[in-house]
């Protein structure tokens, strides 16, 4: 299904300034459908001749709707749009005519004419029509309640005439916001409450006011419940700016143990200040699971940043050991230790500072390779870089595969760029025992590098490690290798990544490890899916 955009762009001349606004008005009108009880459909002109094209539709959620199929993308032209070619060319809100059928269903006709208010405040050209189409079969005589919602209905649809509805979003506001079904309260010029629905008023009760709200001063009233006076003074401030004609952020008090938010609209049909719309909505049980969960957050967090100090310790207690070891190769197997400990130490380092069970493996990435550079066993100057983004990781790929770049640039450093007394050697019979041959030599004009690259592509990880050094000794068989560090890196690979790995003779010389790691989780078992 195309979007409001693309349908807009690709069928009308509107300015993108135009569609923007239009965009506003999808936004947010479902209050006005569950106000109107009404099915609302944002048609956009296609031709001079008449022609209107359907971008948007909403459903009420008070009552039941008047199409059964979407409208979306449908155009529509000659007496079927009759209605809203007048709205479109006189600027003005049609509600004549008879109700028509869709199918079974009887339903009126409205068309709203949409108006984006120039620069300079005043009225601009219409763009758009809304239809208000309501399904006339369960109609019966109106409640209280109904008629309330009417009223500010036909008061917010003479605001998008104008050009006024809906009002602009705060920066960083969700559109996240009470509902007509959570509780309205109306208000007039004067700040008095006229009509309140149940909701509205079991949320009040909520915070401790037990009294009918009709006659209140909802401003004052707002002050004398906040349970912090800088929040009543808050909302009680967003009251008053509605009645002046502002739009407000969405305010939430707090009273008695429970919150309540509270989002309120002006309502100036025609320019005319004569009140305002406040949307509440009790949200204790949310506020409550929120702070569960910050304080579930803070213990994972806290949990993480032991796991990274007793690793630390580890790794401190392994480091001593290694000094008191007489044995060369013990020593060197207890600094090896060492070094992928403190690489798991990593992750639960930045999984102590983040907010949720992933990381930013960029940074990650960045302090294995200084690291691996400054302890690798080489005399020869080695370049890192990366090329490319990881990007953010869940914790359970990033822990091994911190692991594995930790073997692999240390591979890549030590045994592609050997000391000098070192690479004058034969090298060592591969573990196939096929008959070794002389090792090619580096290129002496190469400055030394190694260059990790990592990219996404349908829902996987590709990852290499590539160096310019002296290349894989001929016959090496890495399924046959008896190194600790590759066996670890196979291991951790096809078994805790379910991936799959490959050395190979870089293209231009030197070696590269190519990595292919699934991203995606199966919900069943928790493994990874290609």
């Amino acid at each position: 299904m195309s979007t409001l955009r693309d349908l807009a762009e690709e069928h009308t001349h509107l300015r993108p300034a135009d569609i923007d606004h239009l965009h506003r008005i999808a936004g947010d009108w479902q209050l006005l459908s569950d106000l109107s009880f009404a099915d609302l459909l944002l048609w956009v002109p296609v031709d001079a001749d008449g022609t209107f094209l359907c971008v948007a539709q909403v459903r009420p959620t008070t009552a039941p709707t008047a199409y059964q199929d979407d409208q979306v993308g449908r155009i529509v032209g000659g007496p079927e749009v009759a209605h809203l070619g007048v709205a479109y060319s006189q600027g003005r809100i049609w509600r004549e005519g008879d109700p028509v059928w869709y199918g079974d269903v009887p339903a009126r006709h409205e068309a709203i004419p949409v108006r984006l208010r120039t620069a300079e405040g005043e009225a601009g050209e219409v763009i758009a029509v809304v239809g208000r189409d309501t399904n006339l079969s369960t109609a019966r005589t109106p409640s209280q309640l109904e008629l309330n919602y009417l009223t500010t209905a036909d008061d917010l649809a003479q605001m998008i005439a104008d050009g006024t509805f809906p009002p602009p979003r705060h920066p960083g506001e969700t559109t996240s916001a009470p509902r007509v079904g959570d509780g309205l309260v109306r208000l007039d010029a004067g700040g008095k409450v006229t009509y309140a629905s149940p909701n509205a008023q079991s949320a009040y009760r909520r915070l401790g006011y037990a009294s009918h709200l009709v006659g209140e001063d909802l401003a004052a009233l707002h002050r004398r419940l906040a349970g912090d006076p800088l929040d009543g003074t808050e909302a009680s401030n967003g009251i008053l700016a509605a009645l002046r004609g502002e739009a407000p952020p969405r305010r939430e008090i707090d009273a008695r143990g429970a919150t309540m938010l509270t989002r309120a609209l002006p309502l100036m049909p025609a320019g005319v200040p004569i009140g305002a719309l406040v949307l509440v909505r009790d949200i204790t049980e949310v506020r409550r699971r929120d702070r569960a969960l910050i304080t579930k957050d803070a213990t994972i967090r806290e949990i993480h940043h032991r796991v990274k100090n007793n690793l630390q310790t580890v790794a401190a207690l392994l480091r001593l050991q290694a000094r008191r070891v007489s044995m060369p190769e013990a020593r060197v197997a207890l600094e090896e230790s060492v070094r992928r400990v403190a690489s798991i130490a990593l992750v639960h380092e930045t999984l102590s500072m983040s907010s949720d069970e992933a990381v930013e493996f960029d940074g990650i990435v960045d302090r294995v390779a200084s690291a691996a550079t400054e302890v690798a066993a080489t005399e020869v100057s080695v370049g890192m870089r990366r090329r490319g983004s990881f990007g953010v990781l869940p914790a359970e790929i990033a822990t091994s595969l911190v692991m594995v770049l930790n073997e692999l640039l240390l591979n890549a450093v030590e045994h592609g760029f050997p000391p000098a007394d070192e690479a004058e050697e034969p090298p060592v019979p591969a573990a196939s025992g096929m008959v070794p041959v002389a090792a090619p030599e580096v290129d002496p004009s190469l400055r030394p590098e190694v260059v990790v690259s990592a990219h996404r592509f349908r829902k996987m990880l590709h990852v290499s490690v590539a160096d310019n050094g002296r290349g894989l000794p001929p016959g090496f068989d890495a399924e046959r290798a008896s190194r600790l560090g590759l066996q670890i890196v196979r291991a951790l690979v096809t078994g805790e990544l379910r991936g799959t790995i490959e050395l190979r003779a870089g293209a231009n010389g030197g070696t590269e490890a190519v990595l292919v790691v699934p991203l995606a989780r199966n919900a069943h078992d928790g493994r990874s899916q290609g």
